[in-house]
């Protein structure tokens, strides 16, 4: 005798629209054409049934989660999921010997998926390596933060690294649409997408964010006819904030606003928009390392001092994390926010690229080149070099760009007190050969 138990699903009335709308299959999924349309890489992986371990990086409600589960539902192997929130080392290998236990010869192996594997430390990251080398499991990592940063060189090593990219608008409104025809509760009402915009920007290209967007949109109207406009979506949620984002903060919005006070040189409101993004719960390296892009992009050559503050900062939250971050993170708002301001190095790598882009792979002039060997050397390789520290203020005037590119100018220095220096002493080396 044994006894059977039956334990009730939860009502699909009490679940949350994006829930109800989660895609089960491919053919259902929105966005990522570059990974999973047609031909894609990860979609002939998944239609030959194998796949390696791999890792999808991008931003939040773009279809990680959902993409894991389709991949297990397709290729029919035992699915293990962990939080890197909840879980420690001991839930990693209970997996692992459980994935072990559950392997036959010629399967596939188990899929172990890893929420915010940017989360786990590395001592979790270390408890995975020999399971992923071993092929006991395969590993799919879900980060919205950079890998490179974030997990161990020898797991990143063993996976390969897929870019989801935020929800184009065309693929937006097709969620839309799909919502509002085959949902089970918003196709009883007569719902009209007579405006989009403000969805589409509010969501920020976030699939369940645009989703809770609407499904707050409808049931706040009384009527059966629901007739959508960006006037109507505005109202709704500066009524309720929180509805629409789990954090009460729209993400894109606050740290937009924190680095543009940084590059207008107004700390009060820096540091405002930075004190809303931690009682928001915002991740402090996140805010970091915009600090170092802010100091390299905003800051730049009139302050180089600024990247090395806002490195230092980066590292000290690292090291002590929150509460007594806030302070190391406040340190360098301030300090880049009143420093004066340069973007030239940006502006000039960004031209460079569009040189590079434009005039293809010029060659390197001879007399700069590398000679290794004795046919280099007969071939003109280096020859005529000027070696600039044989020259007084070691300095001497040599060709250093390609022939056809000889005459390009691509830094121009914006004359702040630091950056007028550096722009004095290349007027007087290069005099206005340099203009």
């Amino acid at each position: 005798m044994f006894a059977v138990f039956f334990v009730p699903l939860p009502s699909i009335m009490s679940q949350p629209l994006a829930e109800r709308l989660r895609p089960r299959n491919l053919g259902e999924y929105i966005g990522q054409k570059h990974l999973v349309g047609e031909g894609a890489v990860l979609r002939r992986m998944i239609d030959a049934g194998r796949i390696s371990s791999f890792i999808l990086w991008g931003p939040p409600g773009v279809g990680k989660t959902t993409l894991a589960q389709i991949i297990a539902n397709k290729l029919e192997t035992p699915f293990y999921t962990l939080s890197a929130v909840t879980s420690g080392v001991k839930d990693v290998r209970e997996v692992i010997d459980k994935a072990q236990r559950n392997k036959f010869f010629n399967s596939a192996s188990p899929i172990l998926f890893i929420d915010e594997i940017h989360r786990f430390s590395k001592s979790q990251q270390d408890s995975l390596l020999g399971a992923v080398e071993k092929g006991v499991v395969t590993l799919i990592g879900a980060t919205t933060e950079n890998p490179s940063f974030e997990v161990i060189r020898p797991l990143l090593s063993r996976c390969q690294l897929y870019i989801l990219k935020s929800l184009e608008k065309e693929d937006m409104i097709e969620l839309l649409e799909r919502a509002i025809s085959t949902d089970l509760i918003l196709k009883e009402r007569n719902i009209t997408l007579r405006e989009t915009d403000a969805m589409l920007r509010y969501s920020g290209g976030d699939a369940r964010k645009l989703l809770n967007i609407l499904e707050l949109v409808v049931e706040a109207e009384q009527s059966q006819d629901v007739v959508i406009t960006d006037e109507i979506v505005v109202s709704r949620l500066q009524q309720n904030p929180l509805a629409y984002d789990k954090d009460g903060e729209m993400h894109y919005d606050i740290i937009s606003a924190f680095i543009k006070s940084i590059r207008g040189s107004d700390p009060d409101a820096a540091l405002y928009w930075l004190a809303r993004m931690i009682e928001g719960g915002e991740d402090p390296k996140f805010i970091a390392r915009r600090l170092v892009i802010s100091a390299c992009e905003d800051v730049g050559l009139a302050n180089p001092n600024a990247l090395l503050l806002a490195n230092a900062a980066f590292d000290a939250v690292h090291k002590i994390g929150w509460p007594e971050g806030r302070i190391p993170l406040a340190e360098a708002t301030v300090y880049l926010a009143t420093s004066p301001k340069s973007n030239s190095a940006y502006l000039g790598i960004d031209k460079a690229l569009e040189i590079v882009r434009r005039s293809g792979n010029q060659p390197v002039p001879l007399h700069i080149r590398n000679a290794p060997t004795e046919l280099m050397k007969e071939l003109g390789y280096h020859d005529g070099y000027k070696y600039p520290h044989d020259y007084t203020d070691n300095f001497v005037k040599q060709q250093y760009m390609p022939d056809a590119l000889k005459n390009e100018r691509i830094w121009h220095a914006q004359h702040s007190p630091s950056e007028e220096k550096l722009y004095q002493r290349m007027l007087a080396l290069w005099g206005n050969t340099k203009e």
